[in-house]
């Protein structure tokens, strides 16, 4: 009886321990389960918290058919705009013009405009603020090989006599004159001038090259690499010439009224850029495959544009080169003097590198950025 009683206790307390046990391993899973839940609950709260802080998270982005405007198109695909909280859709122009109107209207957040539009809406009485870079240099003009036949050299004296398309109110218009003037060769009909015939856009401007009475027209990347290999001879490239060495071509511009309203968006806009040129100058391969997916030409041109030292896509504003610019225009009649101060915004791009740079401070790209920033704001 007692062997009985014994083994009925000895069950009873094994049973009472296993149910403990089973008890305890419960509680512990679901006080694992509760961490987890909380943990995951803190995490999506933070995003939300920092979602919120953007003024609006859905942005669009206008771009002309440019490799130059890579910084948008790196931003996109890899990511960068995401990582920042934006929703950025992607759409491209034809003119300057075009993107100006999209600012103004509100359909456009942000444009990738030539720096000489940009100063000559802005002296025009358009509310538009230049608050980054997208491209320095990068265009010149080319020629049809024919008045290039025997010669080993030539400079632009050799487009005297000759039909030049171009386009105006752009970059690459400006700065033919600049050496024009320089070389002291007038602006007409004649064989000792330059006869300067525009169109509307770049596009326009590059086509008409199929008619006989074009002889030269103006480029901005990538046109330059698509005219040699189609035949033509490039005339020059600006970054060549020493008068126009560093000279800043497309701006980041938004509507004033814009960046004063959504400022933490701007910032994060300009991060997700200050990401994509990080990208551009480690990943080449990378690059170029996001390049030709928004401009659809062989790799081999887009690699020459961007690598080829004839123009470089940098996020920074470069306001000391652009005021220069803007003297150069005003000198040129192109436009009329104005304060630029008031619509050149640089403190959107300072913050956004300070708070990049904070997050890793040991990178030598963003360190690059901010010895460039400091010597040239």
């Amino acid at each position: 009886m007692k062997r009985k009683f014994l083994a009925g206790a000895l069950a009873l307390i094994f049973t009472l321990a296993l149910t403990a046990c089973s008890n305890e391993s419960t509680s512990d899973k679901a006080s694992q389960a509760n961490d987890t839940n909380t943990s995951q609950a803190d995490s999506a709260e933070t995003k939300t918290e920092s979602n919120a802080a953007l003024e609006k998270t859905d942005v669009n982005i206008g771009y002309l058919n440019s490799t130059a405007h890579l910084l948008g198109f790196v931003a996109k695909e890899e990511g960068y705009f995401e990582e920042e909280g934006l929703n950025a859709e992607l759409t491209q122009f034809s003119s300057a013009a075009e993107l100006a109107n999209g600012l103004e209207s509100g359909k456009l957040d942000v444009a990738f405009i030539g720096s000489v539009p940009s100063l000559t809406f802005q002296s025009q009485g358009h509310d538009l603020t230049i608050f980054g870079g997208a491209m320095t240099n990068g265009h010149g003009y080319v020629i049809k090989s024919q008045y290039t036949e025997g010669l080993k050299d030539w400079d632009i004296s050799i487009l005297k006599g000759r039909n030049v398309a171009s386009v105006k109110n752009s970059v690459q218009d400006a700065e033919l004159q600049i050496l024009l003037k320089n070389a002291k060769i007038a602006i007409g009909e004649g064989k000792d001038k330059v006869n300067i015939v525009y169109f509307d856009s770049q596009k326009d401007a590059y086509a008409a090259l199929q008619n006989d009475t074009i002889d030269a027209a103006s480029v901005y990347s990538p046109y330059a690499s698509l005219a040699k290999g189609q035949g033509y001879e490039i005339v020059y490239r600006c970054a060549e010439e020493e008068a126009l060495k560093n000279q800043p071509c497309c701006r980041q511009v938004a509507a004033t009224s814009a960046i004063k309203e959504n400022p933490n968006t701007y910032n994060a806009i300009e991060r997700a850029f200050i990401k994509a040129y990080k990208f551009s100058q480690e990943n080449q391969e990378g690059t170029i495959k996001d390049v030709k997916k928004y401009i659809d030409i062989d790799e081999d041109y887009i690699k020459t544009e961007i690598y080829g030292g004839y123009g470089t896509s940098n996020p920074d504003p470069d306001k000391q080169g652009t005021v220069a610019l803007k003297n150069s225009i005003v000198e040129l009649g192109y436009t009329n003097d104005y304060e630029i101060d008031k619509l050149y915004n640089t403190e959107i791009y300072k913050k956004a590198l300070e708070s990049i740079l904070s997050e890793d401070p040991d990178d030598k790209i963003y360190q690059s950025l901010k010895e460039h920033f400091d010597q040239y704001e």
